[in-house]
């Protein structure tokens, strides 16, 4: 069988870290943003966004003493995990942060989105896209010194496809044949894995599929620590190993304390190299991390983005700031198994009634912009020749009246003795604040009843998957695939927030997303899907917004990559002096 070898583009460029939800978009460095005031807002005026950037430190020696006595340990802020540091098996984004130190994945991806070498040297996938071949990098090692091969590539494979295992990673989405045989107990291994040599594995799957990559390229568990009393059926043996993790990256897991920090030193076995710097740690302890950042009790931290932050980094002196935009968007759900929104054109005149970018402007002045298809400007996949931004009353009027939603006496709409009352559940705080009361006066001229709860968000979450309301706002997580930004509108996704949405063509424009690896035809694919879903939309989009980050300008190396965080760039960090 001919193999075509994947292409790899490694860029030197600046990078960015996903900080909260946030990634990064690749940019030129360039100087301070000239413009770091709000602006007027309104139909006739949007604020300049404020554009991605990296500016180093002015004055390094300005760093606290209390950093700069830390020597080599590296402290970076972190909120508090949940404790499961086994790999797949974490319910708690927190938690992959802590594994992403020790756990790194055979392929890696950059800050463009682009698969790159990580324990495994290189890839091919043959000419029908079906068989994918790994070599793994020579001379492999797990933080205590034993080998990591193709068995520990297999067994983990094998592990995900366990019938007892309930975690995150729905491993049978990649299609490895004999997968779901060996799950639902047909079959007491996985023909669809084999092992060539310790370096090599070979995997097929049965279907075409361009997030196998990523399926299959994930972290490596040990099956000699990880698969010891490994039996089919039982994974609970694993609990006792969640929080004694065994992995194969620049630093080695040395001490959890809850609510203080997570301790790691420096791997000597790791295939880069040990890194420089001797301890790193998260640091868990409830507080204001900015306040952490400037006392210098971090290192590196992430911040609103914002003027007020921005200028107060800048006014320090010793940060490295970088500001750029993330590959998460925000929107607000329709919940479509309520009959007011079977129409399209309603779901339209609510996109078209909403002054989103007046809102955004006076929220994040110009540090985010209205989203006009759902995925990042980060993205590949992102294109501005599709997705509507403007606020239109009349437009939006004129579809409801299309529609038969007809304005009564006291200016609400009414259909069939029905008034247009619409329930919206958000949380406290944030970006509600601001866009509460424009919201809530663009719907009354609409002809709309707008009534707003507010509540924390595991309330909204509960209120939500019981059906109550009839919009919602949210965010996505970082995205790591674009076809991660629409899985949640395919019908057959049951466990979305995006309640009901049901169109056929729509599921078949989402599968043509996924159904080939060439990033060409992706593209053309997610383009056709976005103007499919801006005649029949889910949700209301809102906004990409940037993510601020710091780094202490006495550690350097900090690259932030927006789809896998600072994990990346740990193994470069060094510490300098800043007195010099």
């Amino acid at each position: 069988m001919q193999l075509k070898k994947i292409s790899i583009f490694l860029l030197v460029l600046i990078l960015s870290i996903a900080v909260l939800i946030g990634c990064n978009n690749d940019t030129e460095e360039t100087t301070a943003p000239s413009n770091t005031e709000p602006v007027a807002t309104g139909e006739d005026s949007v604020s300049d966004e404020i554009a991605d950037t990296v500016i180093p430190a002015e004055n390094p020696a300005a760093s606290p003493a209390l950093a700069i006595n830390r020597g080599g340990t590296v402290v970076v802020g972190l909120q508090e995990p949940g404790g499961v540091f086994t790999p797949y098996f974490n319910t708690s984004g927190y938690d992959g942060n802590v594994q992403s130190v020790m756990f790194p994945p055979l392929v890696e991806i950059n800050e463009l989105g682009e698969f790159i070498p990580g324990l495994a040297e290189e890839w091919t996938i043959s000419d029908d896209e079906l068989t994918y071949t790994f070599k793994l990098r020579e001379h492999l090692k797990f933080d205590d010194g034993s080998p990591l091969t193709a068995e520990d590539v297999a067994f983990t494979l094998t592990l995900l496809h366990d019938p007892s295992y309930a975690g995150g990673t729905d491993i049978t989405e990649a299609r490895i044949a004999g997968g779901l045989e060996y799950k639902e107990g047909a079959a007491e291994s996985i023909s669809g894995i084999h092992i060539i040599d310790k370096q090599t594995v070979e995997i097929t799957t049965e279907e075409v599929n361009a997030r196998a990559l990523r399926l299959l390229g994930g972290q490596v568990l040990s099956k000699a620590y990880y698969g010891a009393n490994y039996e089919k059926g039982d994974l609970d043996y694993l609990s006792d190993l969640h929080l004694q993790p065994l992995g194969a990256g620049p630093f080695r897991f040395v001490q959890y304390l809850p609510g203080q920090e997570i301790r790691y030193e420096a791997n000597e076995h790791y295939f880069a190299g040990k890194p420089d710097i001797e301890l790193f740690i998260y640091k868990t302890t409830e507080g204001d991390s900015q306040q952490f950042f400037q006392t210098g009790e971090l290192d590196y931290s992430g911040f609103a983005a914002n003027a007020d932050n921005f200028e107060l980094l800048q006014s320090l002196g010793f940060a490295d700031i970088n500001l750029y935009t993330s590959s998460a968007y925000s929107y607000i759900t329709f919940n479509h198994e309520n009959p007011i929104f079977e129409d399209p054109r309603v779901r339209q005149a609510l996109i078209h009634g909403l002054d989103r970018q007046t809102i955004i402007d006076i929220h994040f002045q110009g540090y985010a912009n209205v989203a006009n298809v759902p995925v990042s400007p980060a993205s590949w996949a992102y294109t501005d020749e599709v997705g509507q931004t403007s606020y239109d009353l009349e437009n939006a009027k004129a579809l409801l009246e299309e529609a038969g939603w007809i304005a009564g006496s006291d200016g609400i709409r009414e259909k069939d003795g029905e008034k247009l009352q619409i329930y919206y559940f958000t949380t406290a705080g944030g970006i509600a604040d601001t866009l509460i009361p424009i919201a809530t006066e663009n719907y009354k001229e609409l002809g709309v009843d707008f009534q707003v709860e507010q509540m924390d968000f595991n309330a909204l979450l509960s209120r939500v998957d019981n059906g109550e309301h009839d919009l919602a706002s949210f965010s996505t997580p970082m995205l790591t695939d674009p076809y991660n930004g629409v899985a949640s509108f395919h019908s057959k996704n049951t466990t979305s927030v995006v309640k009901g949405y049901e169109n056929a063509e729509i599921d078949a424009l989402i599968d043509a997303t996924n159904a080939t690896t060439d990033q060409a035809a992706r593209t053309a694919a997610f383009k056709e899907l976005y103007e499919a879903l801006d005649e029949d939309p889910p949700v209301i989009l809102l906004s990409y917004s940037k993510v601020l980050s710091a780094n202490n300008a006495r550690v350097e190396g900090f690259l932030p990559n927006g789809y896998r965080g600072i994990s990346t760039s740990l193994k470069d960090l060094k510490i300098m002096d800043v007195n010099e």
